[in-house]
C-alpha cells in the first residue's frame, strides 16, 4: 500500500486495531451464521473484496487510511472464520493448530522481514508499515492464530468468554505496558502484540455477543459503529501526510 494510506505506530494505531478485533470477531461469526455462508463458503468472496480493496488502492493519490482499516477488518473477519474452520469443521485440536500457526507465522514474518517495516522522515521520525503482500499474510496468519488461542482460553480452559477475557486482556495491557521504551517498533514484539491484540479480541467479542448481551447482529452494529467512530474522532497527524505517494 501507498503510505498516504498508511497509519503510525500511535496509541491511535493500536486502540483502533483492539476495536478492529472485537469487530472483526463479530462480523466473522455474522458472515457464517446469520448470514449463512459457513466457515469456508465466505472465504472466496472476503479474498475477493481484499484483492478489490489493494488493487483500488494503488490508483488513488488522495491522503486517508480508508483502505487500510478496511483491508484489516476483511482479513480480521476471514482469519475468524478460518480458525473456526479448522478447529470447529475440522474439528483438529486447539493446541496442534496454535503450535502450526505460531511456526507459519514465524516463517512468514522473517521471510518479508525487511519489507514490512519503514522508518519514515517525518517529523519525530514517525513509524508505518509497508503493508505489502507479506505484510497482509502475516496478519492474515495472526489473526487466525489470535482467534484459536481466545477459543482454547473460553473452550478448554473452560473459563468462558468472560473469564478468557479478564485473562487475556490483562495480559494485553502488559504487553503495551512493558513496549513504553519503543518495543512495539521491533517486528517480533510487534507480531507478538497482534496476536494478543486478537486473542483478546475474539473473548471480548464473543462475549458482548453472547445472548445475555447483545447479541450477535446488533454487537456487530455497535462495535463496528465505535470502530468507525473512534478513527473519525481521533484524526491524529500522519506521517504519511508529509510525503508523497510511495508504493
Amino acid at each position: 500500500m501507498q503510505r498516504i494510506h498508511l497509519p503510525t505506530l500511535s496509541a491511535r494505531y493500536w486502540a483502533a486495531l483492539c476495536l478492529a478485533s472485537i469487530f472483526g470477531a463479530n462480523m466473522g461469526d455474522f458472515f457464517a451464521r446469520d448470514v449463512g455462508l459457513g466457515h469456508l463458503a465466505g472465504l472466496p468472496f472476503l479474498a475477493l473484496a481484499l484483492v478489490v480493496v489493494v488493487v483500488s488502492e494503488r490508483f488513488d493519490r488522495s491522503i486517508h487510511q480508508v483502505y487500510y482499516w478496511t483491508a484489516v477488518i476483511i482479513v480480521r473477519t476471514g482469519a475468524t472464520n478460518f480458525a473456526d474452520f479448522a478447529c470447529g469443521d475440522l474439528k483438529l485440536p486447539r493446541p496442534f493448530v496454535i503450535a502450526g500457526l505460531a511456526a507459519i507465522l514465524a516463517v512468514a514474518v522473517f521471510a518479508s522481514w525487511q519489507f514490512a517495516w519503514r522508518q519514515t522522515s517525518g517529523k519525530g521520525g514517525d513509524t508505518t508499515l509497508r503493508a505489502d503482500l507479506g505484510y497482509w499474510i502475516s496478519m492474515f496468519i495472526a489473526g487466525s492464530l489470535g482467534t484459536v488461542i481466545g477459543d482454547y482460553c473460553s473452550h478448554d480452559l473452560r473459563l468462558g468468554d468472560g473469564g478468557a477475557s479478564l485473562l487475556l486482556v490483562p495480559v494485553l495491557a502488559l504487553l503495551f505496558a512493558t513496549a513504553r521504551n519503543g518495543l512495539l517498533r521491533s517486528l517480533p514484539y510487534y507480531w507478538m502484540t497482534i496476536v494478543a491484540v486478537r486473542a483478546a479480541g475474539t473473548t471480548a467479542g464473543d462475549f458482548v455477543a453472547g445472548r445475555n448481551m447483545l447479541g450477535l447482529p446488533l454487537s456487530t452494529l455497535v462495535t463496528g459503529a465505535l470502530f468507525v467512530a473512534l478513527l473519525a474522532m481521533w484524526n491524529e497527524p500522519a506521517a504519511s501526510k508529509v510525503v508523497h505517494a510511495d508504493t
